[in-house]
């Protein structure tokens, strides 16, 4: 069955670990045999590995554009899928239980799009974590602020 992708001007895509980069124009691709095919905005960044997730993500990213290590990142992809599987709850369990079938099967990109909700609810937890620290900080500073000014360590060092 033949792939047709319909590229968008300057668009990137990555065949078979061959980084491409369209026209400025719009243009229709159609691959008729198998190849590991991502689109530029599917693909992280480096910098962008920064949570469990990403991590992971990125780890599938490499393996599926750099065929030549896929069976080095294969248990390091494993075993991050497994700690995130004891992490993560419903509904991000499936979605992790699901990239990891993905990956035994050799389906990197499959498995990437598994894990895109994931990084979503990742980044929502995240959101409201720091949320959570701010309103619990800005609920702290008051009654710091009311303490006599002798019972502030920081000022007793200077006095």
């Amino acid at each position: 069955m033949a792939l047709k992708l319909t590229l968008k001007p300057d668009e990137r895509i990555v065949v078979n670990g061959c980084m491409m980069r369209n026209s400025s124009r719009r243009h229709v691709l159609t691959i008729e045999s198998q190849a590991d095919v991502v689109r530029g905005h599917d693909l992280l960044d480096p910098e962008a590995r920064v949570t469990p997730v990403t991590r992971v993500y990125y780890l599938i990213q490499t393996a599926l554009i750099q065929r030549a290590v896929r069976e080095d990142l294969l248990p390091l992809i494993q075993s991050q899928l497994a700690d995130l599987a004891m992490v993560f709850g419903n509904p991000s369990l499936g979605h992790v239980f699901e990239a990891a079938n993905f990956v035994s099967m050799g389906d990197y990109y499959k498995a990437l799009r598994a894990l895109r909700p994931v990084i979503a609810h990742e980044a929502e937890l995240f959101e409201r974590i720091a949320t959570r620290a701010q309103s619990d900080l800005a609920a702290i500073e008051p009654e710091i602020a009311a303490q006599p000014p002798h019972s502030h360590p920081e000022r007793r060092a200077q006095g």
